[in-house]
């Protein structure tokens, strides 16, 4: 009598942040989606589908979980990044909550590992062999879609990332193995952009990072960290005092800030193809 398979969620192999991608032809280069981080399970006891937490959310992914079932394994882990697309056919974070709770048959999940199969544990494979059964196992055409390494080195996909708006690349060792957790074996680039906003708010609490509140031609588009110097740290704060007791904005009455009046223009570099600020820090700062 065959023994019942049980599969449990595994922890994620998370990648390392750094500035460039690495050199050399033992990587790999895929996007990186703009997404929440998944597991996708399938056992005896059906499909599940996990957040990167290790939250069930199959609930939430109904259409997606559907549609695994009919992929041709008794069996699997599969990791992925769950997203939605815009109409330029780019990952939208901003419009991913929504799509959850509101029309989930728009989501994608994204696969890029495949850590079980049929029974056997694939985690001490190198990740290309991983890849090549994981490519074999997802059909064309689906909301389950394989994500394809970018052909290339590493400068030049990063670049070609950053011009078309993507969030950034993840470059892979092809022969990393699977191993929870934090490793340099797999990195995350990011692109970047800077652009002038004005300064509306500023939000100093004890104990938290300090923050600049922006706003581009009146929309309001977040926060950026201060992260300045003791001597220019202090004369921003100095321009601060010195607008402070604006009325709050319309709609961000219950944001806890200090609001300042017009005139105070912040340099800050962000998360490139977002519609409001995301990774984003101050730069510099002026007068108008």
């Amino acid at each position: 009598m065959r023994k019942p398979v049980r599969l449990s969620f595994i922890r994620p192999m998370e990648p390392e942040l750094v500035e460039q991608p690495p050199k050399g032809d033992d990587w790999s280069h895929e996007v990186k989606f703009d997404g929440y981080r998944s597991q996708l399970v399938k056992d005896d006891e059906g499909i599940r589908i996990f957040t990167k937490a290790g939250i069930d959310w199959t609930a939430k992914y109904k259409p997606l979980a559907e549609e695994a079932a009919s992929l041709k394994a008794g069996s699997f882990i599969i990791e992925g990044e769950m997203i939605v697309l815009n109409e330029k056919g780019l990952s939208n974070f901003d419009a991913l909550r929504s799509a959850i709770t509101r029309r989930p048959q728009d989501l994608y999940l994204v696969a890029f590992d495949l850590l079980h199969l049929n029974g056997h544990d694939l985690r001490d494979l190198p990740l290309q062999d991983r890849r090549e059964v994981l490519q074999a196992l997802i059909p064309a055409g689906g909301h389950i879609q394989f994500s394809e390494a970018l052909p290339g080195a590493g400068d030049a996909v990063y670049h070609l990332a950053c011009e078309t708006n993507l969030e950034g690349i993840v470059s892979k060792r092809l022969d990393s193995v699977y191993r929870s957790g934090a490793t340099m074996s797999w990195r995350k680039i990011k692109c970047y952009v800077e652009a002038e906003m004005d300064i509306i708010g500023v939000q100093r609490e004890a104990g938290k990072p300090a923050m600049v509140l922006m706003a581009d031609q009146g929309r309001y588009m977040g926060g950026a960290f201060v992260t300045f110097k003791a001597d220019k740290r202090q004369a921003l704060w100095d321009r601060v005092q010195g607008k402070a007791g604006a009325p709050p904005p319309k709609g961000l009455a219950k944001q806890k800030a200090e609001w300042l009046k017009p005139g105070l223009v912040g340099r800050v570099k962000f998360l490139k193809g977002e519609e409001t600020l995301r990774h984003a820090s101050l730069k510099d700062f002026r007068e108008k």
